[in-house]
């Protein structure tokens, strides 16, 4: 393990402790501490990556192992922008423990680089791996935030309220929070598979092959898709939205880790893509 990913891992490790010690203790000064250390963290992680970027001469998502860094970090900032807009404080106590388990795992992965195409600085694949990875991490909180939706819905319900209650924001403002995330993500995953048709059309030849990768990032759409659509049409909110977003991510998990290693295909061939 390097000195800087050791530092990232301590920062974003202390912030989890500042966070989960906020949610029992209920401490502004923690949740400022969770906050500075998790920002903190996240400074060190972009140096993480600019030094990936400066040593292979292109965006450093080779392997697994650097694709994962990267997704942690667009999560760190995608995080850090949306407590500034929604300010859900209890949210660093979801994102900041996520953040500590992806780097680690990355510590225990290859650092050898997969196959490197040679047009891999090409302005489709960048501006796709961009927006796919920040669509990502939106449906990320979204996944997240409709997890605390479910455990405060059933706080509500009990004749006593119980530890999560006062801890939790009121159902309408995680459920608005949901929603925000959602329309990021779709907006950014739809850019993320326009880019990628393009970037396979100048790669293999065809926007479309069948790829079990565009397969499955289409049936991610299509999912999320209908989750707005529902929202929007038919007043998809509450208990059924938070449960979609949550399976939904379980699909996006499925496409961006397990599409890789289960199915073949043309990403098959450098598991650091993500269409």
């Amino acid at each position: 393990m390097s000195v800087l990913v050791a530092a990232v891992v301590v920062c974003y490790t202390l912030s989890s402790i500042a966070y989960l010690a906020f949610l029992f203790r209920q401490a502004d000064g923690l949740n400022r501490l969770g906050f500075a250390l998790l920002v903190a963290g996240f400074v060190l992680h972009s140096g993480l990556i600019l030094q990936g970027f400066i040593a292979a001469g292109h965006p450093p998502v080779s392997n697994l192992r650097e694709t994962l860094i990267v997704a942690a970090w667009f999560l760190a900032g995608v995080f850090i922008l949306f407590q500034y807009r929604y300010n859900l404080k209890v949210m660093g106590v979801y994102t900041a423990p996520l953040l500590v388990f992806v780097m680690v795992v990355t510590v225990q992965l290859s650092t050898e680089p997969a196959y490197i195409p040679s047009d891999f600085n090409s302005f489709w694949l960048v501006l796709h791996i961009a927006a796919v990875f920040i669509g990502d991490a939106a449906f990320a909180l979204a996944c997240g935030i409709g997890i605390f939706y479910l455990v405060q819905e059933q706080a509500i319900k009990r004749k006593h309220h119980g530890f999560f209650f006062k801890r939790l924001p009121s159902l309408q403002r995680i459920d608005a929070a949901a929603y925000a995330c959602l329309v990021i993500g779709f907006t950014l995953l739809t850019v993320g598979l326009v880019t990628g048709f393009v970037y396979a059309r100048l790669i293999w030849g065809a926007f479309w092959s069948w790829d079990p990768k565009e397969v499955w990032s289409c049936v991610t759409w299509l999912l999320y898709a209908t989750l707005l659509h529902g929202r929007l049409s038919f007043g998809w909110r509450g208990k059924k939205a938070a449960v979609m977003s949550i399976v939904g991510f379980g699909v996006l998990l499925f496409t961006f880790l397990g599409v890789n290693f289960w199915l073949k295909g043309h990403h098959g061939e450098f598991t650091r893509l993500v269409s």
